[in-house]
């Protein structure tokens, strides 16, 4: 099995933590963002590389800027 990057790891946890902010289930963000159900649960698990319009559009169905999504500083 390949080692997890560590951005990739760092992306799964920031999106977790803004999907659950929000009380969403991994299901509902999938719907908003037009994703397959089990696509959330793979980035999460830093399981899969995403895209940058994949990035587009979880960042639109959570609300926030993409740049939002993509800040790690400081996350516990």
């Amino acid at each position: 099995m390949a080692k997890k990057s560590e951005i990739s790891i760092k992306f799964g946890e920031r999106m977790r933590k803004l999907r659950t902010k929000k009380h969403l289930s991994q299901e509902e963000l999938a719907d908003l963002a037009h994703v397959h159900r089990t696509y959330i649960g793979t980035i999460e698990r830093a399981e899969k590389n995403i895209t940058l319009v994949n990035i587009e559009k979880i960042a639109k169905a959570l609300e926030v800027g993409i740049n939002e999504l993509l800040t790690f500083e400081n996350e516990q």
